[in-house]
Parts: structure tokens; C-alpha cells; sequence
């Protein structure tokens, strides 16, 4: 199915546009990181512990529990250092505790609080009732697992370049991976600015983003390596082109369908799965337009540099 017959959109000529739009974003996203005092990590990555209480209303005529109830209840018994937030239903409240040495005892010792405080919520629940989620992280298999997701999304990268080196040549591999770079870049700065926490569900959607972000990148290097031979009279910039406006319908479908798996996964899938669905919705974007006018302007600019240094090979010489 082809929705774009016959384009011929100058997509290199608008290269340098779209470098600027893509710096700018960038920034903004480090700006982020950097204002927030870093990224935002869960509990998987720093070690802790996650509670998810059901604090239903249990008598007559009372009101949804408010996270200002919750937070000062927490305070007021030692724990005013915690995270707390509601969790999809009004009714659900989602604490978070930093790591300690003591973490039965701090579950233990939280329930007991909101039954003693909070008995219009809690009267006559058991633990199981009351509970409806516990995670436990220690600092140390925190931080050790954030190291190898790290290294799980550099050896992935560095695993590409060999590839494509391979596949195509070095060139092509070595702007891949500066779009994917990109993409990844980008897709965590949303992520700071939006205050979405990194875990290991996020390590796996960025996974995710770069394998769609290649597939995508490779499709169109084929094309441009095919019409490479067909259109030898042409200039680079023009088989670019070319092959760009020849890919167009076939990016834009597959885009545009799964943008649309991924929305309907963040606006329904609950809230467990909503930061998921966000990565995904970010790197699918982001990973359409890197394609188009990172990935393929980049092989123009470096062909463009070894032409014109071809033409002056002694430039360089000091006067």
C-alpha cells in the first residue's frame, strides 16, 4: 500500500533544519537531567522498597483518601523522607522507601501505622487485603543492575556498528549508530523532563527503540545502496533523495501503525505499563524522523567532507 506515489521531497536541503531541531531537543533534555539533579531512577536501580496499599474507604459516608492524608500520616510517624502517589484508582496509594537494612520491619511497621491512623481505611482488612503490591531492592543489586543495563545498551550499539560495517560498509554503520545514539538521547531526556523514573521495564523499551530505530535506518540503507548503482550519474544528495521519497510510504505506514499500538497501550494499559508505553511512543517518533534526517543526511555530510578533501589534500599544509 503506497499513500506517497511519486514524492519528491528535497530531504537533504533541509538537513541542516533538521540538526538544529535536533540539537535543541537534545539540550533541552540534558537541561533536564541537569536542573533535576539527574535522571530519575526506581526502586529496581537504587534499591528500596515499593508498597502499593488499597486503602478503600471501610466505613460509611467517607471520602476517597487523599495523598495529603497518606503524606502526613508518614510524617508524622518517622517516614517523611518516602515517595508517595496514587496509582491509577483514587483508592490506591504507592509508597516508596529507600533502601535500609530493615525492610520486613518497615513493611511490618507501615501497616501497623495505617491501621492505627487510618482505620476508616483500613478496619478489618488483612495484610493481603490491604496490600496489593511489595518489592524489595537492595542498594547493592540496585546500583549493580543499573551497571549492567548500561552495558547492555553499549554493547548493543557497539554490536550494530560491526554489523552494519559488515552489511554495508563502516560509514553506514558508524551513522546508524550516531542516529541511534540520538534516539536513545533524546528518548531519556523526555523521559527527565516528563518525570518518568528508569528501571529495568525502560532499560527494555530503549532496547526496544533501538532495534526499530535500526530496522527502520537498515530498510533505507538498502535502498540507497541499491540505487547507488542504478543512478551513478546522479549526485549523492540525489540518490539520497531518492531513496528516502522511494521508502516514504512504506516508513510512514509502519510508523504510523505502530504509534498507534503503543498510544492505545499508554492511554489503556493502566498505570503499570504507562512509562513503558511512553518510551515507546517517544522512540517510535524519534526513531521515524532519525532514519530520514539524521542517518541518511549524515552519509551526505561525510561524502561531501571526503569529496571536497579529496579535492584539497594539502589544505591543511601550514603556509
Amino acid at each position: 500500500m503506497r499513500f506517497f506515489r511519486n514524492t519528491q521531497i528535497d530531504f537533504i536541503a533541509k538537513r541542516k533544519v533538521a540538526f538544529t531541531i535536533s540539537i535543541i531537543v537534545i539540550v533541552i533534555g540534558i537541561a533536564s537531567m541537569i536542573v533535576s539533579g539527574g535522571l530519575k531512577y526506581g526502586i529496581d536501580f537504587t534499591g528500596g522498597t515499593l508498597m502499593e496499599l488499597d486503602l478503600t474507604p471501610v466505613t460509611p459516608n467517607t471520602k476517597p483518601i487523599t495523598l495529603e492524608t497518606a503524606r502526613k500520616v508518614l510524617e508524622k510517624n518517622g517516614y517523611g523522607d518516602s515517595e508517595i502517589q496514587d496509582f491509577g484508582n483514587p483508592n490506591y496509594v504507592l509508597i516508596k522507601l529507600k533502601a535500609t537494612d530493615e525492610v520486613r520491619k518497615e513493611e511490618t511497621e507501615l501497616i501497623e501505622i495505617f491501621k492505627s491512623e487510618l482505620p476508616q481505611y483500613t478496619k478489618g482488612k488483612s495484610k493481603t487485603e490491604l496490600v496489593r503490591r511489595s518489592e524489595h531492592v537492595g542498594a547493592e543489586i540496585g546500583e549493580e543492575l543499573r551497571g549492567k543495563a548500561y552495558i547492555a545498551i553499549l554493547v548493543a550499539l557497539v554490536g550494530i556498528i560491526f554489523y552494519i560495517w559488515w552489511r554495508f560498509e563502516f560509514t553506514f554503520g558508524l551513522a546508524a549508530v550516531i542516529a541511534l545514539f540520538h534516539d536513545v538521547i533524546i528518548t531519556v531526556g523526555m523521559l527527565s523532563l516528563f518525570g518518568k523514573e528508569i528501571d529495568i521495564p525502560i532499560i527494555g523499551a530503549l532496547l526496544a527503540i533501538v532495534g526499530y530505530s535500526l530496522n527502520d535506518t537498515i530498510v533505507l540503507f538498502v535502498r540507497i545502496r541499491e540505487d547507488l548503482k542504478i543512478y551513478r550519474r546522479e549526485s549523492y544528495g540525489s540518490v539520497i533523495n531518492h531513496s528516502i521519497n522511494e521508502v516514504l510510504s512504506r516508513t510512514v505506514v509502519t510508523s504510523f501503525t505502530t504509534f498507534l499500538v503503543v498510544l492505545t497501550l499508554f492511554l489503556f494499559g493502566g498505570e503499570v505499563i504507562n512509562p513503558f508505553a511512553f518510551t515507546m511512543l517517544c522512540g517510535v517518533i524519534v526513531g521515524t524522523y532519525s532514519s530520514i534526517f539524521v542517518a541518511s543526511p549524515l552519509l551526505y555530510e561525510y561524502q561531501s567532507w571526503k569529496r571536497k578533501k579529496n579535492r584539497h589534500p594539502h589544505s591543511k599544509r601550514s603556509k
